[in-house]
């Protein structure tokens, strides 16, 4: 009994501070979101999808600064190369950014960008039949933006791209782990 108090105790603090946040100004804000998008060029991947969080600070009303990371699942596909199929692993990139955004208006189209460095996680090979061509661990990442934002939400097209030189090439294949597609988020006030 005395742990259900509690914990009725802690989630009315945590409503009351999160209802709090949301009166406040919004100058620090948490945003949470999900993406997806077709892999460009898709060569050893065919989609992506993923997950963001961000924090940013408005420094002025119309420009914000943070940092950024999250989760992008690269979908491995098969490809064909002189006469023979490489089956191309699943990846992973898992940014460490900074985070810049515009905000022209309060409410309405906006741009920015996050750039830093992408780890790239997965198998240690690029292909699982009998490549011996190590995965790239990673990169220099940046995601420009262009979309649509009002208080609570952001709507997004986007572009992430991890830029692995000429590791984890197969042949006349180049490794790549970048896509173009959507995103959404959501903000969470963390007040002044």
């Amino acid at each position: 009994m005395k742990t259900l108090k509690r914990s009725i105790l802690a989630v009315g603090l945590l409503s009351a501070g999160i209802l709090s946040a949301q009166s406040a100004d919004m100058r620090n804000i948490l945003k949470v979101g999900v993406n997806g998008g077709a892999a460009i060029p898709a060569e050893n991947a065919s989609a992506a999808a993923g997950v963001e969080v961000s924090y940013q600070n408005l420094v002025t009303p119309g420009f914000g600064l943070g940092i950024a990371t999250g989760y992008s699942h690269y979908f491995g596909r098969e490809n064909e190369l002189n006469g023979a199929t490489i089956d191309n692993n699943d990846f992973g990139v898992v940014p460490v950014a900074a985070l810049i955004r515009v905000y022209p208006k309060q409410t309405g189209f906006y741009l920015g960008t996050d750039v830093g460095y992408g780890i790239i996680t997965g198998d240690d090979k690029v292909a699982s039949n009998g490549s011996m061509v190590d995965r790239p661990d990673g990169g220099f990442y940046i995601k420009p933006e262009i979309g649509y934002h009002n208080q609570d939400w952001n709507f997004s097209v986007q572009y992430q791209k991890v830029f692995t030189g000429d590791k984890g090439e197969i042949g006349t294949q180049k490794y790549n782990a970048g896509a173009l597609g959507a995103g959404v988020s959501y903000n969470i006030p963390l007040g002044r």
